[in-house]
């Protein structure tokens, strides 16, 4: 099995891994984590890619320069907790997402 986000000589898949329901808002946004899932959407931005990550514990979107990140493929990535805000209405609708390492 390849795991085309996994960086680092030593880390064996599920080692320090947080699962993705357990990643909250009130994480600082210096936080780094892992995540182990499986990619369900893509989207292209201008000079990234941003992957909709799903385990067993919900979904989260990661940003990261790597291109080649098929739907359905299992991946580890590292990444650093972020928080954008998007005030509408009078309602905060952000989201957090991680920002490959």
């Amino acid at each position: 099995m390849t795991s085309p986000g996994l960086r680092g000589a030593g880390l064996k898949i599920g080692t320090n891994v947080t699962p993705i329901g357990e990643i909250k808002l009130k994480q600082d946004n210096q936080a780094i984590v892992y995540i182990q899932g499986q990619v369900e959407k893509q989207a292209p931005l201008i000079k990234q890619w941003a992957y909709k990550i799903k385990d067993s514990t919900g979904k989260i979107w990661v940003v990261t320069n790597q291109k080649n990140l098929g739907e359905g493929s299992e991946v580890v990535i590292k990444g650093k907790v972020r928080y954008r805000s998007i005030p509408l209405a009078g309602k905060e609708l952000g989201e957090v997402y991680l920002e490959e390492e």
